[in-house]
């Protein structure tokens, strides 16, 4: 269950499942069994209470509190306001407590579940209702916690993290995106009977990143060195061990052969990894050799040098992969990078090329590589892959120590590796990205960049399952 669907196409789902003849009310109670059995499989029986809004997402929170009461918990419901359409039987179903809608009877409950506003609100979040979600003490959101946007993970005023969240059927962008992701606190998607036949006419195109969105080449048994490509990465004078974390990333992505083209310091790079390549001729001739299919440019390279390289590296249509400072060296002039593959810039990298990213993430992406032509992908805890015809992905698999000197080197190599195989741009990215978040959480913590290289070949076997 690889797609993420906005508010907008979950709606769309929804009322397609009921136009089949699935009653709204089966929803209702599907969702609310839900909600309740994460509840009691991950919390003690405590006193607590169900903030329920006017909507479908209130509905969802009588069930539950129906259903947590019939588990012998002690629960009250507040609503915010009576129920409204096809939400009101759901009403009708609770026996218990109803208390006041109040900050006082949040801080009383031991637990409190959000069933007050979904994932489609359009408006900020009222401070009456912060103010109340405020004082909970745990909190359980269905779909989202209110306030927070499904669509992008921005909160819409001031929103109370949940410490779990149920959602539905497909997850939406905003239960990845920061500040979404860590609002949502775990999140469990859970099947309410919604049938996957109602995806095809919505036609989604955004998808949590992971393996089954793509697929990673395979060695044919009577293949060579030269059928599993030929990567090249470009050396800097200075930083010359972001290119060499870079060609051994590629390596371990399974190129066949990669080779650091060094204009300068090559001494020094052929006393590096004795399996990686030095050449030292001039990048005219490096690149009048075919089999060399796959390049990256920038790790370590200088801003200095970049006008001179990426010109005619991105004429030559070989798959070319654009990371650091050659991405720089092109703030303000997007133009410059037509011809690439794939972009790897961080948040830095890519404000100074395309401009603020805005409260959009998402949306951001997928300008920068419909206006590049290339794949974008925008490093950070909540990765974003996005494609020039709109494809994207989000990549939540990352360990926070990844964030680490060099650790973008490694996943830029990996993504040049996976192209000398013979990947699209957009599957390599994204299977870059996994790998490489796989890859920091072997590791595990205290890691350093070369501690990604070993863990890439179990990544890999992790991907194929």
């Amino acid at each position: 269950m690889l797609e993420l669907l906005t508010p907008a196409q979950t709606a769309r789902a929804d009322a397609a499942a009921i136009a089949s003849g699935i009653p709204v009310a089966a929803l209702m109670e599907n969702a609310g069994r839900a909600v309740a059995r994460a509840v009691a499989a991950r919390f003690r029986p405590c006193r607590t209470l169900v903030l329920c809004g006017p909507g479908n997402n209130g509905g969802d929170g009588y069930v539950a509190a129906r259903l947590l009461e019939a588990r012998g918990w002690p629960v009250a419901v507040a609503a915010l306001s009576p129920l409204k359409g096809d939400a009101v039987p759901a009403a009708a179903g609770w026996r218990g407590p109803i208390v006041p809608f109040t900050a006082a009877e949040a801080a009383r409950a031991e637990l409190v579940i959000d069933a007050v506003f979904g994932a489609g609100l359009t408006r900020d979040l009222a401070p009456e209702v912060a103010t109340v979600l405020a004082a909970a003490r745990r909190i359980v959101a269905i779909d989202v916690p209110s306030g927070l946007d499904g669509a992008n993970g921005q909160a819409r005023g001031a929103v109370a993290a949940a410490e779990l969240t149920v959602s539905f059927f497909r997850l939406k962008p905003g239960h990845l995106l920061f500040p979404g992701r860590a609002l949502c606190g775990e999140t469990v998607l859970a099947d309410i009977g919604l049938p996957a036949s109602v995806l095809p006419a919505i036609a989604p195109d955004t998808f949590r990143n992971a393996p089954g969105l793509w697929t990673l080449p395979r060695r044919a048994i009577g293949g060579h060195k030269f059928s599993a490509g030929h990567a090249t990465v470009i050396g800097g004078a200075a930083m010359t061990g972001a290119a060499r974390l870079a060609a051994a990333a590629a390596r371990r992505a399974g190129a066949g052969l990669v080779t650091i083209a060094a204009a300068d310091n090559a001494d020094l790079y052929r006393a590096g990894d004795p399996g990686t390549m030095v050449d030292a001729a001039p990048l005219a001739g490096q690149l009048a050799d075919i089999r060399r299919n796959a390049w990256l440019v920038g790790p370590g390279l200088g801003r200095d040098r970049a006008p001179d390289v990426l010109p005619p590296l991105l004429a030559s249509g070989r798959a070319v992969v654009v990371d650091a400072d050659a991405i720089s060296a092109c703030a303000g002039r997007p133009d410059l990078l037509r011809g690439a593959a794939v972009l790897t810039p961080h948040e830095g990298e890519f404000t100074r090329v395309f401009g603020p990213i805005g409260a959009d993430r998402l949306a951001a992406v997928r300008a920068a590589a419909q206006e590049t032509g290339a794949v974008v992908l925008l490093k950070g805890p909540d990765t974003v892959i996005a494609a020039p015809n709109g494809r994207a992905a989000i990549n939540g698999n990352a360990p926070p120590w990844l964030a680490t000197a060099g650790s973008g080197d490694v996943l830029a190599g990996i993504i040049a590796g996976l192209l000398a195989q013979g990947m699209a741009p957009f599957g390599a990215a994204a299977a870059g990205a996994w790998l490489h978040g796989a890859a920091g959480s072997i590791t595990g913590e205290g890691l350093i960049a070369e501690d990604l290289l070993p863990a890439i070949t179990q990544a890999l076997a992790a991907a194929r399952g």
